[in-house]
């Protein structure tokens, strides 16, 4: 991958250019750390002419090594007012990197409000009007696209909460069969790529040659050690059979699960939306609904899942477990169909399940429709589509909807609604919330990972854990691979070396792949610190140092002063 591409909405001029020797060394978030740093004006509007969209594969993007296929968007969020990062999956990614390209960037606004489609194919790169896609839904789009470019092409798209530039809107990735709708969700992506005035990305890779690697032997070789370690570990089979939803009774029983707007960390009604039940609602009902499936072509792990409704047709694919952890508990939800359905409507109108949940959980707390209120609750997602006046203030995240429904408990930090473990029973996270560039993001460096050998409750250790997670976290985004394959690398750190010796030739060290991860955080860092939201600036969310959350009645109580240790060490000696 050498190519840069950018796109420029106001003149529609699309330039390619070769990425130069340091430019090479980048890629996925390290990659947009580093063009955010150089080329965005810190203080600038996030849906402005000078924020950019930047989509980014990992540095491993074009290799055939597992899960490789997710790619990286980014840019300025209009949520947290600083860098934001969100991997996804999708058939996309691989061919972006197929084509050799390293970023694609989208640049400056147009002048007129228009909808567009950018074309990108071995042979040429077009920008076109495309008014027939305006305010359609994702599924929609991806049909009407399908139909005029074929069933090779990959499909990157926003829903019409990105078109109106809601905060809460995310950026949609289909799959090969146009069944799994993935999504970099987090940060309000989908807005800054709406503000762009495009409506799609159209990836056709048919005409190309497949890459050269330095060293294919060593690179296939390592690539064989990696699914084989993948493969060994009792994690996966559980998340073949269960995916994401596996966790939900361990955090339930660990009273982290979010619960009617984070005022509890149990749910009665766990056990009826747990993974189990996903995994036996799929093989009771049959038809199209599905257990372990991929978001990726060639990824082994496969913790997707198609899951039916009741005639055994396609509900929602895929539904994880933070979908039902903010869409189900914390709205006092406990039906599997109710809130499939509710995930469906969010990934059509476009917009990030976890920040939408969060809104509607804080507007139940207000009274706008009681907790448990499943069709009320369809109803505001789709009043979020329709853009009416209560559905712009939930698109727009939690922090506004509770400013203007008068809420104080806003499960936020840096403007950006909290995960689905809340860091009063799970204190690494909280720690990451707070101290991570991306702000509450679990995916910054989760420490439910970790929750068997640090005490979740308790203060000791979450500092300095949290930085291991955050750095190794930051490597694998800057790789291209997704979190779930930790394990092997914790075990043989050396493999990074390995992949990076065989695709590129580079002789480098684990030490080397470490501060990859350093530097992609205190680049990171150092944007968000020129933007004047430094994470120092930024604690937890009052009331979860207040009010003891029941079932364990803990308080986040780590300090700011004790958080602000996890920059001091620059090289930890070993974060996996």
């Amino acid at each position: 991958m050498k190519w840069i591409i950018r796109v420029n909405a106001r003149t529609g001029k699309i330039s390619k250019q070769e990425a130069d020797q340091e430019e090479m060394r980048w890629g996925g978030r390290l990659l947009i750390s580093k063009f955010l740093l150089r080329e965005v004006p810190p203080t600038c509007d996030p849906l402005g002419r000078f924020n950019k969209l930047i989509i980014a594969p990992g540095l491993l993007g074009d290799t055939l090594v597992t899960t490789t296929g997710k790619f990286s968007v980014g840019g300025k969020s209009p949520l947290t007012n600083g860098v934001k990062e969100s991997d996804v999956g999708g058939e996309a990614g691989k061919k972006i990197a197929r084509l050799g390209i390293k970023a694609l960037v989208l640049e400056d606004i147009p002048e007129k409000a228009g909808t567009k489609v950018l074309t990108i194919t071995a042979n040429q790169l077009t920008l076109s009007e495309a008014l027939e896609l305006k305010g359609k839904p994702v599924s929609e789009t991806i049909k009407a696209l399908r139909t005029q470019f074929g069933s090779q092409a990959g499909i990157i798209c926003i829903g019409p909460a990105g078109e109106m530039k809601m905060a809460g809107a995310g950026v949609a990735v289909t799959d090969a069969n146009d069944i799994q709708v993935r999504y970099a969700a987090r940060g309000g992506l989908g807005a800054v790529m709406g503000s762009k005035g495009i409506k799609a990305i159209v990836v056709d890779d048919t005409e190309v040659a497949p890459p050269l690697a330095y060293d294919e032997a060593l690179l296939r070789e390592a690539g064989k050690t990696l699914t084989q370690a993948i493969m060994e570990d009792p994690k996966t089979e559980n998340r073949h059979k269960l995916g994401t939803p596996a966790i939900l009774m361990v955090a339930n029983e660990l009273g982290l699960l979010p619960t009617r707007n984070f005022s509890a960390g149990r749910f009665e009604k766990a056990e009826e939306i747990a993974g189990e039940r996903v995994a036996e609602v799929i093989a009771a009902r049959g038809g199209e609904g599905r257990s372990g499936t991929p978001c990726v072509r060639g990824c082994v792990i496969q913790c997707c899942n198609i899951f039916p409704d009741p005639s055994g047709k396609k509900a929602v694919a895929s539904i994880q477990y933070e979908n039902i952890a903010l869409l189900g508990s914390n709205c006092g939800i406990g039906n599997l169909d109710d809130i499939a359905e509710l995930n469906d409507l969010c990934n059509q109108v476009g917009v990030d399940t976890i920040e939408t949940g969060a809104a509607i959980g804080v507007a139940m707390e207000a009274g706008v429709i009681p907790f448990g209120d499943a069709k009320g609750a369809k109803d505001l997602v789709l009043q979020i589509g329709q853009g009416t006046y209560l559905g712009r203030v939930l698109g727009n995240g939690v922090v506004i909807t509770g400013r203007v429904l008068g809420v104080r408990r806003i499960p936020a930090i840096k403007g950006q609604a909290i995960p689905g473990y809340d860091p009063r029973a799970l204190k690494g996270n909280g720690v990451t919330y707070i101290t991570s560039p991306m702000g509450a993001d679990h995916t910054a460096g989760n420490a439910f990972e970790t929750a068997k050998t640090v005490n979740p409750i308790a203060k000791e250790n979450q500092v300095e854990n949290s930085r291991k997670l955050q750095i190794r976290a930051a490597i694998l985004d800057t790789m291209g691979l997704c979190l779930f394959t930790r394990p092997p690398f914790v075990k043989n750190p050396e493999l990074f070396a390995l992949f990076l010796k065989g695709r590129y030739g580079w002789n480098v060290t684990y030490e080397d792949v470490q501060k990859i991860g350093i530097d992609t955080l205190e680049t990171e860092r150092e944007f968000n610190r020129c933007a004047g939201v430094s994470e120092e600036l930024y604690d937890i969310p009052e009331f979860m140092r207040e009010e003891p959350l029941p079932p364990r009645n803990a308080i986040f109580d780590i300090s700011m002063e004790e958080m602000q240790q996890v920059w001091e060490v620059k090289i930890p000696q070993d974060v996996f």
